[in-house]
């Protein structure tokens, strides 16, 4: 079960990390359009780089939401199938969890 609760938490780091990348391109994207009016070769040059960058990381970018995209369909398919196996154990977890969290909410007050 850690392995799961391990998977759970790369998951959601891989989803922060996206969305972190997304922001980044798009700022650069609007650096990009702010400084449309610059001229000469350094800007010039900065500006094709920036650009031959974003289409790279944005070709990874999609590439890596795939990738969590089909893990998580990989993961939810093997819950599903894993429920319907054993369904007295999974009501078993489910009931034990509530209990635990209906045990802390008590406390709580």
């Amino acid at each position: 079960m850690s392995t799961k609760l391990a998977g759970t938490k790369s998951e959601t780091d891989k989803e922060k990390l996206i969305q972190d990348i997304r922001a980044v391109v798009a700022d650069a994207e609007e650096l990009l359009r702010a400084t449309a009016g610059q001229a000469g070769d350094k800007v010039s040059a900065a500006r094709e780089r920036i650009q031959e960058n974003l289409v790279i990381a944005k070709a990874r970018l999609n590439a890596a939401e795939f990738e969590m995209i089909e893990k998580t369909k990989q993961a939810a398919k093997a819950t599903d199938e894993y429920v319907h196996d054993n369904p007295w154990t999974a009501i078993g977890v489910g009931a034990s969890v509530g209990v635990i969290i209906g045990m802390l909410i008590g406390r709580g007050r």
